[in-house]
């Protein structure tokens, strides 16, 4: 009954989109995710990731995803959110999040102690890092000239950290990432990075 009410309430509020809008749409979201890609890619390789920053968020141009990011591209902030807003859900996140190691959401599971509750799982460090590059290419992307090296560590500070499926762990580093990207700048923590991703590649250890 749920899943009928929105269903029928997402047909209200997002009427079809026009033919020119359409196409226009179509093409600004695809240079918006193609250029947000190579920058990932070039962030990726500046650190050693190079697979990871070549199959970076290919699934946005499935079918599933692309077509969210057409039906409700802003040119300000991700379709998604605005997906959420117009519908109360985005299909496109949900479709997104379970094929794409680099959010914390995909490592969401049940809980080893058997009580069934779901609690978000340790990631592998690579991901942190793969996670670490996608936020900082977002950041540029939608911020434009108005980018500051500050503003990864203000938007995760302010809508994610503290999450109840953030391990903590996960959080740690991620937050040592950001927080050394607005403090010492861009370079500085990539070569950091860099090094910390080969020292745990020779210590066949991805997680301390």
């Amino acid at each position: 009954m749920h899943a009928s009410s929105s269903s029928s309430e997402t047909t209200a509020r997002t009427p079809a989109l026009g033919f020119r809008r359409t196409l226009a749409n179509g093409w600004h979201h695809f240079l918006t995710i193609t250029r947000h890609k190579a920058l990932v890619m070039r962030h990726c390789f500046c650190v050693g990731l190079y697979k990871q920053g070549l199959l970076h968020d290919l699934s946005k141009y499935s079918p599933s995803e692309f077509m969210t990011g057409v039906r409700f591209y802003t040119g300000t902030h991700s379709p998604n959110a605005e997906s959420r807003h117009q519908t109360g859900i985005s299909r496109a996140w949900l479709h997104h999040k379970g094929r794409n190691k680099h959010h914390f959401e995909y490592w969401i599971d049940m809980s080893l102690d058997g009580d069934h509750r779901l609690v978000g799982f340790r990631m592998p460090y690579r991901y942190v890092a793969e996670m670490f590059c996608d936020r900082l290419a977002a950041s540029k992307i939608y911020r434009g000239a108005a980018y500051d090296p500050g503003h990864p560590w203000q938007y995760y500070h302010t809508g994610i950290e503290g999450s109840p499926y953030l391990h903590p762990k996960t959080h740690e580093e991620l937050s040592r990432l950001l927080i050394m990207l607005r403090d010492e700048g861009e370079a500085a923590t990539f070569a950091w990075l860099k090094r910390e991703l080969r020292r745990r590649k020779r210590a066949r250890n991805h997680y301390s």
